[in-house]
Parts: structure tokens; sequence; C-alpha cells
């Protein structure tokens, strides 16, 4: 079985792991109540998607 014939070095590792950074998620503004939500999702504030109401929202 294929052994490493030496260590990897911390550049190269560190380069291998360049892509694996965490990105800072898109907010979008809701167009009803102007809250700041993931774009494609219903706003978890007023229920609203795309200028209508889908989900009934209960105030505790």
């Amino acid at each position: 079985m294929p052994v490493p014939k030496r260590k990897t070095g911390k550049a190269k590792k560190n380069m291998r792991r360049s892509h694996h950074a965490l990105s800072v998620p898109n907010f979008t503004e809701c167009p009803s109540c102007g809250e700041r939500i993931m774009p494609h999702r219903v706003c978890p504030k007023c229920g609203h998607y795309k200028d209508r109401l889908s989900v009934t929202v209960r105030g505790d």
C-alpha cells in the first residue's frame, strides 16, 4: 500500500484548505415588514413570501 514519502508541510496543508473558509450569508429585506431574511425563504416575523401571505404567524 503506498505511503507518503515526506510529511506535508504547513504551507501546502493551508493551501489545500484555502477553500474551507465559511462565507457570510446574504440577507435581503422583507418587502412587507423590513426584517432581514435569507433569500427565497418565508419571513419568520410576518409570514410573507413574494408579496403574499403564505404562513400565519402566531404572536406568542
